[in-house]
C-alpha cells in the first residue's frame, strides 16, 4: 500500500488516547530507572504509545552503543507493548555537532558561517547525520535559520550572522548534509526559529518581534523558503516570541498560510520547548492549557516538545466531549505517521549496535573539526607581528580563557549544555566537578595555552596566567598576569565569553547583553598587559560581535576565533604561528558600540547615517567592522572585471567574472564576494545585497577566475501591493573582499515585461572557479 494508505488505514483504528499520545514526546529520564530503560516506567508514561522520545542521548550520560541499546529497548517496547505498535521518533540537537556524549564537536554556527564555504558546512552536517543515526535518533533540532542583526541577543552564536543570502546557502548545505537524498537514509533537519528571533525587543530572549510584512518575507522568512524549496526541509520549529500580538506557536499565518500553502511545505512542525505551554504561562493568549494545545494544532503545529504539558488527559477528555475539532487532531497524527512511514520506521525501527564507536569522533572526523575551525577563524587586524616564529624565548599566553576547554564550546554543545542547564534532564548520574575536568572527560580537547606548549620549540619559554575570569570585576589577577607578559617576545591575550545558559554565562540562550564590550574587567586587563608589553596579540573566543575600538587601536593583532569547538586551540595556533593563513570573513558586522544596534551593511539609503551630518554625537554611524572583513597573511590582486552582456531578457541569465591572484608569498584564501543593487518603483530597496560569493585557494603567484551566473530571480521583491515580483531596469554589481572593500563596479540591465515571481526558480547564483 501507498504511505497515504497505509496511514488512513492506521488512523482509523486509532483510539482519542493514541492519536493525542501521537503528537507530544516524553523525556528520557521519564522511562528510565537507574539510568537504565525501564519497562515498568514505560507502561505508566506512554500506555498508548508515543509521538517522540527527547533526547535519548543528549540529556543522559550514555555512551554512543548505550544510547543505540535503548533506542531499541524503547522501540521494541512500543512495538510489543502497545495496542497498536507504533514505533517513535526520537529528536536530539545538533547546532555544533551532534549533542551527544563522544560526538564531535564542531565550531559553533557563527564560526562556520564565516568560513563562507558551502561545501565544508554540508560534510560538517554528513558526520552529524552518521553519529545520529549510529544512536537511532531520527530529527536533529537545527539549524538555527535566524537572521541575526543584533548582537545584544544571545543566540547569536548559534546563526549563520546578518546577512539572508549567506543563512541560506548555510541553511541549504546543512539540510542537504544532515537529511541526504532519501530521508530514510537521512535526520530530519529542524529549520527554527520561525520568524524574526533574533530581532526582539531590546535584544532580550522571547520578547516581542516588530517586523513589517515586506521585511519579514523578504529578509527573515526567506532563508526558511529556500530550505524548504530548494533542499527539502522536513521540518520546522516556531519561535517562542510574538509579532504583532500573535504567539508563533498560534500563528496560522505562518505556519499553515505562509509555509504549508505558499511554499508547500509537507513535513511536521514541532514546537520549541515548552512552546505551546507559554501561550498560556508566558503570553498570556489563552485561559487554559487544552486551549493552548487546540490553538497550536489550528495554527498547523504537529508536535509538542519536550514533554506532555498541554496534550494531557484533559485535553483529551475535552476532546471526547466535543469541546475541541477533532479534524485538527487527526490532521496533525496524519502528518506525524505520514514522516515515521517516510523515515522507514514501521519497516525498520531498529539499528545496529556494533561497531558504533569507530563512528564517532574519529580521526576524519576530527581532521574536519579542525578544517572547519581553521577556516572560521578571521583575521581582524595584524601589525606584522603574525605569523609568530615557534622558536621565541619566551611567550606568555594569558586571559580567562587561555587554559579553559570548556569555554572553547559553544552554548548547545554536549559538555557546554549539560553543565549549565536545568534542561539536561539526568544531572544527577553525572559528577561535574570542575567544568575543565568534566569537558576533558568527555571530548579530547587542549586549551590554547596547552596547544601554544605543543606548537613552540622545546626552547621556548612557556608562561600563563589567567588575570581574571571571564565576567568579573576580581582585578587580582592583574599583577601576576603582567609579571608573565613582561619579558615576553609576544603576549597571547584570550578574552570573550563562556558559552551556556547559567548566569555565569556570557552568551548563549537568554544571556543577552546590554553592553557588547567585553565582559568584565577583560577590556581593563589587556590594557594592563599592553601598558608593559606592546607585542601583544589579542584572540577572541566569543560568540557575538565585541565593541574593539580600543583594543584595535592599541595592540598588534587581533584573531576572532569564536567558539571554535573540539580542535579549535589547535585552529587558533595553526593560525598564530603560521601554520594556516586565515581567510574567514565576518558574517556579521561589528559595531563600534552598543548603541550603534542594529547596524548591518544591507540597510536602505536612508538608513546606516543620522539626516545630513551622518554620524552619531560620539561616533561615526559606521560599522567599526563591516560583514564580509577579513584579512590574510598574504595579498591579492582583483582584476579584470568582466560582464558578458548589456542586457539580459526575464528568463535569460548573464555571467559576470573577475580574475583574482594572488600577489604575496603565502598561500591562501580569499573570499571573493558579489553584491548588487537595483532600484525599484516606490518600494525602496537596500543599498547593496549579497548575490554570490567564493572561498578560493591560491598559491603564491597563481590565478584563477571566478564566475557568477546569475538570473533575474535573485532580484525579486515585494511591490507595494505585496505581489512578489521581478521588474526590468538596471542592476548595479560590485564585487569586492567586503561589503565595503568594492574592488570593482559594473551594470547590466534586465529588458522585458514585469514578471510574477511567485515560483522561483533561481534563489542562488552560480559560481565557477575556472
Amino acid at each position: 500500500m501507498s504511505i497515504e494508505k497505509r496511514v488512513n488505514k492506521l488512523l482509523q483504528k486509532m483510539t482519542v488516547e493514541e492519536k493525542v499520545y501521537q503528537l507530544t514526546s516524553v523525556l528520557i529520564k521519564d522511562v528510565l530507572e537507574d539510568n537504565r530503560f525501564s519497562p515498568e516506567k514505560a507502561k505508566q508514561t506512554i500506555p498508548h504509545g508515543i509521538g517522540q522520545i527527547t533526547r535519548v542521548a543528549g540529556a543522559s550520560n550514555f555512551a554512543p552503543e548505550d544510547a543505540a541499546k535503548t533506542a531499541n529497548e524503547i522501540q521494541k517496547f512500543l512495538i510489543e507493548n502497545t495496542r497498536l505498535g507504533i514505533p517513535a521518533m526520537i529528536h536530539e540537537e545538533s547546532c555544533s555537532g551532534f549533542m551527544a556524549k563522544g560526538a564531535t564537536v564542531f565550531p559553533q554556527s557563527i564560526g562556520v558561517a564565516c568560513t563562507f564555504d558551502n561545501e565544508i558546512v554540508e560534510e560538517l552536517a554528513k558526520v552529524i547525520r552518521t553519529q545520529m543515526k549510529a544512536t537511532g535518533s531520527h530529527q536533529a533540532l537545527a539549524p538555527l535559520i535566524d537572521v541575526a542583526r543584533d548582537a545584544r541577543w544571545g543566540r547569536v552564536e548559534e546563526t549563520f550572522g546578518e546577512d539572508p543570502y549567506l543563512v541560506a546557502n548555510m541553511a541549504v548545505c546543512y539540510v542537504r548534509g544532515i537529511q541526504g537524498d532519501d530521508i530514510k537514509d537521512g535526520i530530519i533537519a529542524t529549520g527554527k526559529h520561525f520568524v524574526g528571533y533574533a530581532m526582539s525587543e531590546g535584544g532580550m530572549n522571547w520578547a516581542p518581534v516588530h517586523i513589517p510584512e515586506r521585511e519579514l518575507r523578504e529578509v527573515y522568512l526567506y532563508p526558511f523558503e529556500v530550505a524548504v524549496k530548494v533542499a527539502g526541509l522536513k521540518s520546522i520549529m516556531p519561535a517562542y516570541h510574538e509579532i504583532d500580538g500573535i504567539p508563533c506557536h498560534a500563528n496560522r499565518k505562518l505556519l499553515t498560510d505562509i509555509a504549508r500553502n505558499e511554499w508547500g511545505f509537507d513535513g511536521i512542525f514541532v514546537s520549541d520547548y515548552s512552546g505551546v505551554k507559554n501561550l498560556l504561562d508566558y503570553h498570556r493568549s489563552v485561559k487554559t492549557y487544552e486551549e493552548a494545545a487546540a490553538l497550536s494544532l489550528w495554527a498547523g503545529l504537529d508536535i509538542e516538545l519536550p514533554r506532555i504539558e498541554c496534550f494531557t488527559e484533559e485535553f483529551i477528555k475535552a476532546l471526547k466531549e466535543g469541546r475541541f475539532d477533532m479534524a485538527l487532531v487527526d490532521a496533525a497524527v496524519k502528518r506525524v505517521l505520514e514522516m515515521k512511514f517516510r523515515l522507514g520506521l514501521f519497516d525498520n525501527p531498529y539499528i545496529k549496535t556494533e561497531g558504533i564507536v569507530e563512528l564517532f569522533d574519529n580521526k576524519q572526523q576530527r581532521e574536519l573539526a579542525r578544517k572547519v575551525a581553521q577556516e572560521s577563524i578571521v583575521l581582524l587586524k595584524n601589525d606584522n607581528i603574525l605569523p609568530l616564529s615557534k622558536n621565541l624565548r619566551k611567550v606568555a599566553v594569558i586571559g580567562p580563557n587561555a587554559n579553559s576547554v570548556r569555554n572553547l564550546l559553544g552554548d548547545y554543545s554536549y559538555p557546554a549544555h549539560i553543565s549549565t542547564t536545568e534542561m539536561f534532564f539526568m544531572k544527577d548520574e553525572v559528577d561535574l566537578g570542575d567544568e575543565d575536568e568534566f569537558v576533558k572527560k568527555v571530548i579530547n580537547i587542549k586549551s590554547v595555552f596547552e596547544a601554544v606548549k605543543e606548537k613552540v620549540s622545546n626552547l621556548t619559554e612557556v608562561v600563563y596566567a589567567k588575570g581574571c575570569d571571564v565576567n568579573s570585576t576580581d582585578r587580582s589577577g592583574f599583577d601576576e598576569a603582567k609579571k608573565a607578559a613582561k619579558g615576553a617576545d609576544v603576549v597571547i591575550v584570550v578574552v570573550g565569553d563562556k558559552a551556556g545558559l547559567r548566569l555565569d554565562c556570557t552568551s548563549g540562550e537568554s544571556r543577552d547583553r546590554a553592553s557588547l564590550r567585553l565582559p568584565g574587567v577583560q577590556e581593563d586587563l589587556v590594557k594592563e598587559i599592553v601598558s608593559v608589553n606592546p607585542n601583544t596579540v589579542v584572540v577572541l573566543v566569543n560568540g557575538r560581535p565585541v565593541a574593539l575600538d580600543w583594543i584595535l587601536e592599541n595592540v598588534k593583532a587581533v584573531v576572532e576565533a569564536w567558539f571554535p569547538g573540539e580542535e579549535g586551540a589547535e585552529a587558533i595556533c595553526d593560525v598564530l604561528f603560521g601554520d594556516y593563513n586565515p581567510g574567514g570573513k565576518l558574517a556579521i558586522s561589528f559595531p563600534r558600540d552598543v548603541g550603534q544596534v542594529p547596524v548591518y551593511y544591507g540597510h536602505k539609503p536612508s538608513g546606516g547615517k543620522s539626516c545630513w551630518h551622518g554620524d552619531y554625537v560620539e561616533m561615526s554611524s559606521k560599522p567599526l567592522l563591516p560583514f564580509g572583513f577579513g584579512l590574510s597573511y598574504t595579498t591579492f590582486e582583483y582584476r579584470n572585471l568582466s560582464i558578458e552582456k548589456e542586457k539580459i531578457g526575464m528568463d535569460e541569465s548573464i555571467k559576470v567574472s573577475v580574475e583574482i591572484e594572488n600577489t604575496g608569498k603565502y598561500e591562501g584564501d580569499e573570499i571573493v564576494q558579489l553584491y548588487t543593487r537595483k532600484e525599484e518603483y516606490l518600494v525602496t530597496r537596500p543599498v547593496k545585497e549579497l548575490k554570490g560569493y567564493k572561498r578560493v585557494h591560491l598559491k603564491p603567484g597563481e590565478k584563477k577566475k571566478v564566475v557568477f551566473e546569475l538570473h533575474p530571480d535573485l532580484f525579486a521583491f515585494y511591490d507595494y501591493d505585496m505581489n512578489r515580483v521581478v521588474t526590468p531596469g538596471i542592476v548595479e554589481v560590485m564585487i569586492g573582499a567586503s561589503s565595503e572593500d568594492i574592488k570593482f563596479t559594473g551594470s547590466f540591465e534586465i529588458t522585458g515585461s514585469r514578471k510574477d515571481a511567485t515560483k522561483i526558480k533561481h534563489y542562488f547564483s552560480r559560481v565557477l572557479c575556472e
